[in-house]
């Protein structure tokens, strides 16, 4: 751990940050075409170009359906029903790379982007030829 000084109220005051490798990160493929954040609490990836459809829109879902996939801590990954994107990280994660987050993995490859929970080996692979979900 690190030790921040931080100013508050005019009193500096000491913290403990967390690790670099703790902290929740935004992140793109090579190609731009898929950007996800990756925290310890799950993994969503958004994809902009893609060659496939996504499932029929659920009634329950009021806003933008089937642009990426999420996994969390429990169950099988899904389809994201979101108002935002997770699109506009600056750094880019290479191929045969991966960023781990938690019991989270993310890995780049240029046939996709592979998120999974390594505790139940849930997850996804978006590319812009196929998405599936395990």
């Amino acid at each position: 751990m690190r030790l921040l000084l931080l100013t508050v109220f005019g009193f500096v005051a000491m913290a403990m940050a967390p690790p670099a490798h703790a902290a929740p990160v935004s992140f793109k493929s090579p190609s731009h075409n898929i950007g996800c954040y990756l925290a310890k609490s799950g993994a969503r990836c958004d994809i902009r170009a893609r060659a496939w459809d996504p499932p029929p829109k659920p009634k329950s879902c009021d806003l933008d359906w089937g642009n990426g996939l999420e996994v969390g801590r429990r169950g099988f990954a899904q389809w994201v029903c979101a108002g935002d994107t997770v699109f506009g990280g600056k750094r880019v994660l290479g191929y045969r790379k991966s960023i781990r987050r938690g019991r989270f993995k993310c890995t780049s490859r240029r046939n996709g982007m592979t998120c999974v929970n390594l505790r139940n080996d849930h997850g996804f692979k978006l590319a812009r030829r196929k998405a599936t979900w395990f």
